[in-house]
C-alpha cells in the first residue's frame, strides 16, 4: 500500500536575502551577485523606518531578495548545502517546519568566483517546507485553514531535510 501522496513533504520555496544597509554602488553590487548565483532578477527591499544615528531614510532601498521555486531551489539549496558544510543547526527550524540559514561569503558557494568589483557578500537563505495543498491557504477565492493534522512538524521537517540532502541537523557545527 503507497504512502498518501498528500502526506509528503516538498520544498514550497527558497528566499534568498542580501541586506548590504545602503542604497548605491553596495546594492547595486549585491542585485548583481544574487543574479548571477540564482539566474533570476532580485527586487529591492526598503526601510520601513528613518534610523538618523545609522544614516538610514525611510523608503531608502536597503536589501534584495529573490524567491526560488521548484527546480530552481532545489539546485541552490544543493550547492547552498555544500556552502555551509552540510550542517544544520536544530534550532534553524521553527514550529512549522521552516528553517534559516546564513552564508558568511557567497563565494562558499560552488561554481562563484571571486569578482574584485563586487566584494564578498553573506547572505540569508529561509526555506519553506510544505505538503501539497498548502494552497488553500493562500488562494484568493474559498481560501480556508489548513489541517492541523496536515501541518509540517518540526521533526519531519529535519527528517526530511536530512533524507533528501543528506544534510546533518546537529549541534556540532
Amino acid at each position: 500500500m503507497p504512502e498518501n501522496p498528500m502526506k509528503q513533504l516538498k520544498i514550497g520555496k527558497v528566499v534568498v536575502n542580501i541586506s548590504v544597509g545602503a542604497s548605491g554602488e553596495p546594492l547595486n553590487n549585491a542585485m548583481t551577485i544574487l543574479r548571477q548565483i540564482t539566474g533570476q532578477e532580485p527586487c529591492q527591499r526598503v526601510a520601513k523606518q528613518t534610523i538618523r544615528q545609522w544614516g538610514i531614510r525611510k523608503s531608502e532601498p536597503m536589501a534584495c531578495l529573490v524567491t526560488l521555486r521548484e527546480e530552481k531551489a532545489d539546485s541552490f539549496l544543493q550547492k547552498a548545502f555544500r556552502a555551509i558544510g552540510g550542517r544544520v543547526k536544530p534550532t534553524s527550524f521553527d514550529d512549522n517546519g521552516n528553517f534559516a540559514f546564513g552564508i558568511r561569503e557567497h563565494i562558499d558557494i560552488p561554481g562563484t568566483r571571486y569578482d574584485p568589483n563586487l566584494g564578498i557578500t553573506g547572505m540569508d537563505v529561509n526555506v519553506t517546507v510544505e505538503r501539497p495543498g498548502y494552497r488553500v491557504g493562500r488562494r484568493k477565492r474559498a481560501k480556508s485553514k489548513v489541517g492541523s493534522a496536515h501541518r509540517v512538524t518540526l521533526e519531519e521537517s529535519m527528517s526530511f531535510i536530512a533524507e533528501k540532502y543528506g544534510v546533518k541537523v546537529g549541534q556540532d557545527q
